[in-house]
């Protein structure tokens, strides 16, 4: 073990790590979100192998949908017997954990606690199921009167949400076309590259343990339209997208050094945060310069790249958030990783599961096992909105000289964007695709194509193409032709949407 400048009592550890999966036989026995953060922070410090939340300072929970509690945080904290000074519940946003789990490791090296825990879960699955049902669930009351939390459509422009471009699996396609665009692939070979890359996340699911679909997939399983694989938004279907409906909770527990040693702790389960960093994108995605890549995205790998010596190759294990497809795709380009990139030790979003916020909290276990096992240094990318909220931390079995209090990178994201193009609800003329997304019904079928376009005085709208224009949808769809650049006309339609057509 290398010597570090830090006394032991300000060195973060990760001590312990739990999860939990809920698959009740029936429905009223399902455990709720509270119920699932209480057994997985339990099982965090039976792994740790020492009595630790009984100090615990420090309890960050991350943010959950499938139920609605009055100060959670606080409930669980009850639950748990412990009054902790720093007592969170965090915001929407799926790079919470990574950050949450920074900022413990930060709490402790200031000295402002001894123990922290971290904390996610969801109950989607049996909520859903039991909505579905009409059964009544025996849990914490519903708190009707707790606002639901700020998401998709309450940051965006009226147009995208009357098109239904508002929400993750309608605008990540953005994403996807134009930077296949950039990289000069076509449709066909962007589609044949994530099929690859999933097929990876799924084999890595079907061994773990936690894993919610536990199948190793074929890459033409995964991109192939089917019954059971039905398109959902140009060009992804249902097994490139993120899975929800799972019951899941996971907890990490940190102390420092001196704490873990005390407690007899063993140096062999010890992992230790070196740092990381933070940075974001404008919550209305259509203020942005352009979609082939993420400003922030590559600030933050880069600030986590420079630990270790600036190279993506210096990590022996990496978890790279996984919720669509052109979000690995763009990171591993970033990090100087080919395309046999091995991008995960969890299973990714659509085969271990996504619970929402909470999937990197389960990353962060899996990534803490994987270095116990004998990995020396690991890297846990999360991110959240719609490429909008990035955070990295590289963790390692060596305790690190130093660890910055410093977090951001915005201002490094910042000096990268270009002005973004005004944006404009109403057109006419000739405009050209900067990108593009079908979205289909349940049927498969497409209910109607959205292209975000450059007018002729290089200002940005949205359009409508109707499900009835074939040609113009046949044209975009081209899985040998990229759409980006192909040039139509704008009319605006009677219920005064912006409609366009391929010349």
């Amino acid at each position: 073990m290398t010597a570090s400048a830090l006394p032991p009592d300000r060195i973060p550890v990760i001590v312990g790590v739990g999860e939990i999966v809920d698959r009740p036989k029936e429905i009223r026995d399902g455990l709720e979100p509270l119920a699932l953060l209480e057994q997985a922070i339990r099982r965090a410090e039976n792994d740790a192998g020492a009595r630790l939340i009984h100090d615990a300072g420090s309890l960050d929970v991350v943010n959950f949908l499938s139920w609605r509690y009055r100060d959670p945080e606080r409930l669980l904290a009850q639950r748990l017997r412990i009054s902790p000074s720093h007592c969170h519940y965090g915001p929407v946003g799926g790079e919470s954990p990574i950050r949450f789990l920074h900022e413990a490791a930060l709490r402790i090296a200031r000295g402002e606690c001894q123990v922290a825990v971290v904390c996610g879960a969801e109950a989607q699955s049996t909520a859903t199921k039991a909505e579905r049902a009409g059964v009544q669930l025996p849990w914490t009351p519903f708190a009707h009167d707790v606002e639901e939390p700020k998401r998709g459509a309450a940051f965006q422009k009226p147009l995208a949400v009357k098109l239904g471009v508002f929400r993750p699996v309608s605008v990540y396609p953005f994403y996807e076309v134009a930077s296949a665009a950039r990289w000069g692939q076509t449709p066909r070979q962007a589609l044949a590259e994530s099929g690859e890359l999933w097929s990876r996340f799924s084999a890595v699911a079907a061994y773990n343990p936690n894993a919610w679909l536990k199948r190793h997939f074929a890459p033409d399983e995964i991109t192939t339209a089917s019954v059971d694989n039905r398109p959902i938004a140009w060009p992804y279907t249902k097994l490139m997208v993120a899975n929800p409906m799972v019951n899941m909770g996971a907890a990490l527990i940190l102390t420092s050094l001196a704490k873990a040693r005390a407690a007899g702790i063993a140096d062999n389960r010890m992992v230790y945060p070196l740092g990381g960093a933070s940075a974001e994108d404008p919550r209305d995605y259509l203020t942005r310069d352009q979609f082939a890549e993420s400003h922030p995205q590559n600030a933050v790998l880069q600030a986590a790249m420079n630990l270790v010596g600036g190279s993506g190759a210096a990590f022996d294990v990496i978890e790279l958030y996984s919720c669509f497809p052109c979000v690995p795709k763009m990171a591993r380009r970033t990090l100087g990783l080919g395309a046999d990139v091995e991008p995960t030790v969890t299973g990714g979003l659509t085969f271990f599961g996504a619970p929402l916020n909470t999937y990197m909290t389960h990353a962060a276990c899996a990534m803490v096992r994987r270095l116990r096992g004998g990995a020396r240094r690991g890297l846990l990318y999360g991110q959240g909105g719609f490429v909008t909220k990035h955070h990295a931390l590289v963790i390692s079995r060596e305790p690190p000289s130093s660890l910055s209090q410093e977090v951001s990178v915005q201002a490094e994201a910042d000096r990268h964007r270009s002005a973004a193009p005004e944006f404009v609800s109403e057109a006419g003329g000739n405009a050209k695709v900067e990108s593009f997304t079908a979205l289909h019904g349940r049927n498969g079928e497409v209910e109607h194509g959205v292209v975000m376009l450059r007018t002729e005085q290089d200002k940005r709208t949205l359009a409508r193409v109707s499900a009835q224009d074939e040609a113009t949808l046949v044209r975009l769809m081209d899985l040998d032709r990229t759409p980006v650049g192909t040039v139509g006309t704008i009319t605006m339609a009677a219920d005064g949407v912006p409609q366009w057509r391929a010349n």
